[in-house]
């Protein structure tokens, strides 16, 4: 939103047009390119305003300003009249006294957001970082964890296919997404851990080359740190 020429509408519009989607606006921004300075949960009703003196790691919570009250007001029934729409009982909730409490408008956009019908849509900065930590939490309370999507399907030895569930009982399954070397530890490869436990020191089957590979050593990334650690 620090961009010149930001605009959260038009962004909001473009998705629907050029992608297809539902776009469910949860946060309205408030000011853009040099003025913004924070954004309004709908979800709460309340503004976020992050602290410039340590580049948004902290932020506070505050009144909606005047101006932008009845805009907020207009927004948030969109969003709990899309959350209505989830299922019968939210349905009902919403007829019966008008709105949804804040519980069951989390709920409705989670299930509509699962569901593939509807995308939450927020907005901050990333070079200020303005709405990260709201954004994280959004990802927490509307997208999908790996049990609420179906079990992996990947290749086994043999040209075989298999299934993988999310449970650390499974054996282990992962996707190498990345690779890249590194000066002082060598070549790098950042993996996503579908099901199962992988320990420093185990040999895992490699489809693409047909083989095993053993795994020497296991990083946790942090930016540009990294932390040595024995399992994932």
């Amino acid at each position: 939103m620090d961009r010149s020429g930001a605009d959260f509408f038009r962004v909001v519009d473009q998705i629907r047009v050029r992608l297809g989607a539902s776009p469910v606006p949860v946060q309205l921004p408030i000011g853009a390119e040099e003025g913004f300075s924070g954004v309004v949960d709908l979800v709460r009703m309340k503004s976020i305003l992050w602290n410039d003196a340590d580049l948004g790691m902290t932020f506070q919570l505050a009144d909606i300003p005047e101006f932008m009250l009845v805009e907020a007001r207009a927004s948030r029934e969109r969003l709990v009249e899309a959350a209505a729409e989830a299922n019968d009982d939210l349905m009902t909730e919403y007829l019966e006294s008008g709105g949804l409490s804040e519980g069951s408008l989390v709920r409705g956009v989670r299930l509509r957001t699962l569901a593939g019908e509807i995308v939450p849509v927020m907005c901050g900065s990333a070079f200020k970082n303005k709405g990260v930590q709201a954004l994280l939490d959004a990802v927490v309370m509307y997208l999908p964890s790996p049990l609420d999507v179906p079990p992996v399907e990947g290749h086994l030895a043999g040209d075989a296919v298999g299934l993988r569930r999310a449970d650390d009982k499974e054996p282990f399954s992962a996707l190498a997404f990345k690779i890249a070397n590194d000066p002082f530890v060598g070549s790098l490869a950042f993996f996503r851990v579908y099901s199962g436990v992988l320990k420093s020191g185990d040999s895992v089957f490699n489809p693409i080359k047909g083989k095993k590979e053993r795994v020497g050593r296991i990083l946790q990334m942090h930016s540009n740190s990294r932390e040595e650690v024995k399992e994932r």
